[in-house]
């Protein structure tokens, strides 16, 4: 039995097939900046804190690092409603993801702030600056230098794992490409056409953060 192939759908798909990459660049922009910045604050903590906070930010990267994404983004939008926290399909997917990729960059950035001699530290606070105008100023810039090719894989895994959201109603690329091929009855083609545009989006994003990385 043949199979023809057929993208005469596609023309009138654009919209919702943009719509969807859209929707989950949106997500990705969201989760890179606070995912990074938690991440940041986070390996500070672990390094630099009470051993009270040490001990809770050692106990969440466990925790999230040991269970799948798909489980902790239902925790958030179907278990955060029996008591009371109602979040919006697009919130609960940024928290859910902002909250994974943060577990995992904090021992990223934290292998950075590691990698920082200890003596420019010293130095600098002989030099009458601050700790924190130590840590923003000196060890924090030359750790993200280290680290930022590992920070932009996890960066680009993170978009990749997205598509996860759409279990929740999300109307990401893959929710996109779920309903078109409900319609059309075009899976083959409706998913090789998403493929496609994940590895253009992956490839672009990548591209991207490597070019403003050596800015």
């Amino acid at each position: 039995m043949g199979y023809s192939l057929d993208f005469g759908w596609l023309a009138d798909a654009t919209g919702a097939i943009a719509r969807g990459a859209a929707t989950t660049i949106l997500l990705i922009a969201v989760t890179t900046l606070a995912g990074t910045f938690l991440s940041i604050l986070g390996a500070a903590g672990r390094r630099n804190g009470p051993l009270l906070l040490k001990r809770a930010i050692g106990v969440y990267v466990e925790i999230i690092r040991n269970t799948p994404f798909l489980v902790q983004l239902f925790f958030i939008f179907f278990g955060l409603p029996s008591i009371g926290i109602r979040l919006d399909p697009v919130l609960a997917a940024m928290l859910a993801m902002t909250l994974n990729m943060a577990a995992y960059t904090i021992e990223v950035v934290g292998a950075g702030l590691d990698a920082v001699p200890r003596g420019q530290t010293e130095a600098a606070l002989a030099l009458g600056l601050r700790p924190r105008q130590v840590f923003v100023k000196i060890v924090l810039p030359q750790a993200l230098k280290v680290i930022f090719p590992a920070l932009t894989s996890q960066i680009v895994i993170m978009m990749l794992e997205s598509a996860v959201v759409s279990q929740i109603a999300v109307r990401e690329l893959t929710y996109e490409a779920d309903m078109l091929q409900a319609r059309t009855f075009r899976a083959f083609e409706t998913y090789f056409v998403v493929t496609m545009v994940y590895l253009v989006l992956s490839m672009g994003l990548r591209r991207l953060l490597v070019s403003g990385g050596r800015r």
